[in-house]
C-alpha cells in the first residue's frame, strides 16, 4: 500500500468502513461457532460461485443442497461431502425444519420463486440469504421481511458488492463529502449475452436487464448519493427483437433524487459495460469496473486511489452475514434493502411503458 492509499485507507477506517476481516463473534450458546448453508438451486451461480467460496469462508459452511434436479445430486454429494440427510427436493424442503445441521438457507433460484422459498424457509426456523433481485415486486418483498420477522429469523440480500472494501469506499466518500454534494453521477452495468434461450429473457420468471444488472447500477446511484431516488424517467429498447421480446434488452434511465443530484443509468444484454462516474460540487470520483466479481477500484480527483484486495466477494458476503446472524449484529444489506432497489426497478418499469417521468 503506498502513501496515498494509506491515507484513504485510514480516512475509511475512521468512518468504520475498513477492508478488516469478520470481526470475532460470540457462540451465542451454540454448539459449533459455524453454521451450516444449504443452497438452494444448483445452477451457474451456486455451482461456479457460491459453492466455492463456501470453502473459504470462515464463519459457514455448505452443509446441504435442495434441488429439482435428481441427477446433480451425486456429484455434489460426492465433491462436498454432503449426507443424505442434508439432501432436499423442492417438494420436501419445508422437512428441513427438523434437520439441526442447517442453519442458513441460501435461495439462488429465478426471481419468481423467491417469495415462495424465502418465506417456506422463514417459516422452517431458518436464516436466509436471497439472492438479488430480492423479488418480483414491492408487496412480495414486503411478505418475505414479515415472514422473517415473524418467525424471529434474519433474512439477508446477496449483494456481493456491499461487502467489497472497494465499494463501501465510494460509499464513505458519499457519506462523509470531502468533495461537496453529489451534482451528476453515471452508473452502468451490462454484459453481452450471446443466448438464446435464457430465464433472464423470461418475464414470468424475473427476467429483463433491469431486475438482472440494473439494480448494480441502481445501488452505485443510491451509494453514491447516500439518497433514496424520488423520480425516474425510462426507455426501454432492443437490437435482438426475436429473443427479447418479452423483456427489456437495454434500458436507459434517469433517476432524480431529494438533494437535486441526477444519475444517468443504463442496463443491457447486449452491451458490455460496467462503471461508476460521480462529479461533486468539488472534485470526482471514477469507478471503473464497479460491481464485478472482482477488481473493483477507482481514483480520486484529488488524486488518491481506490484498489483494495478482497480474495472473495461471495465468501466475504457469507462470513459477514453469518458473523452478524452469529452476534446479533448489523446485516449490511437486509430485506428493507432489497425492497428499496425493487421499488426502484417496478417505478423504472412502469416509466417506460408510459414513457413518461413517474414517481418512486
Amino acid at each position: 500500500m503506498n502513501r496515498r492509499e494509506f491515507l484513504l485507507a485510514s480516512a475509511f477506517a475512521a468512518a468504520g468502513l475498513t477492508s478488516s476481516s469478520v470481526p470475532v463473534f460470540a457462540k451465542q450458546g451454540r454448539s459449533r461457532d459455524k453454521l451450516g448453508v444449504a443452497l438452494v438451486g444448483l445452477g451457474y451461480y451456486s455451482t461456479d460461485l457460491l459453492a466455492p467460496a463456501l470453502q473459504l469462508t470462515k464463519n459457514c459452511y455448505l452443509a446441504g443442497i435442495v434441488t429439482g434436479s435428481p441427477e446433480k445430486i451425486p456429484q455434489w454429494q460426492k465433491k462436498y461431502s454432503i449426507p443424505d440427510k442434508n439432501v432436499y427436493t423442492y417438494a420436501n424442503f419445508d422437512g428441513i425444519a427438523n434437520n439441526s445441521a442447517i442453519d442458513v438457507v441460501y435461495v439462488v433460484l429465478p426471481p419468481s420463486l423467491h417469495r415462495d422459498f424465502v418465506v417456506r424457509a422463514a417459516n422452517a426456523g431458518k436464516h436466509v440469504f436471497c439472492e438479488k433481485p430480492m423479488a418480483m415486486t414491492v408487496a412480495e418483498c414486503e411478505a418475505m421481511i414479515a415472514a422473517a420477522a415473524a418467525n424471529k429469523v434474519r433474512l439477508a440480500i446477496g449483494y456481493r458488492c456491499q461487502h467489497d472494501p472497494n465499494i463501501q469506499a465510494y460509499r464513505a466518500i458519499g457519506r462523509n463529502r470531502p468533495f461537496g454534494a453529489p451534482v451528476l453521477l453515471s452508473s452502468v452495468a451490462g454484459f453481452y449475452d450471446p443466448r438464446s434461450k435464457n430465464w433472464r429473457q423470461i418475464k414470468a420468471l424475473g427476467g429483463g436487464s433491469v431486475r438482472d444488472m440494473g439494480i448494480y447500477a441502481i445501488q452505485a446511484a443510491r451509494m453514491a448519493t447516500g439518497e433514496e431516488p424520488m423520480l425516474v424517467l425510462a426507455q426501454s429498447s432492443t437490437t435482438r427483437p426475436a429473443i427479447y421480446k418479452d423483456v427489456d434488452e437495454t434500458t436507459q434511465f434517469l433517476l432524480e433524487f431529494p438533494s437535486g443530484a441526477r444519475a444517468s443509468c443504463m442496463s443491457s444484454f447486449g452491451v458490455e459495460m460496467n462503471y461508476l462516474n460521480v462529479n461533486y460540487e468539488k472534485g470526482w470520483l471514477r469507478m471503473n469496473p464497479h460491481s464485478q466479481y472482482k477488481g473493483n477500484k477507482g481514483d480520486l480527483s484529488d488524486g488518491r486511489l481506490i484498489d483494495f484486495s478482497i480474495t472473495n466477494q461471495q465468501a466475504r458476503q457469507m462470513d459477514d452475514d453469518c458473523a452478524a446472524i452469529m452476534t446479533q449484529g448489523r446485516l449490511i444489506a437486509p430485506g428493507e434493502e432489497g425492497l428499496r432497489d425493487v421499488r426502484v426497478v417496478e417505478a423504472i418499469y412502469r416509466s417506460a411503458e408510459r414513457q413518461a417521468v413517474v414517481p418512486i
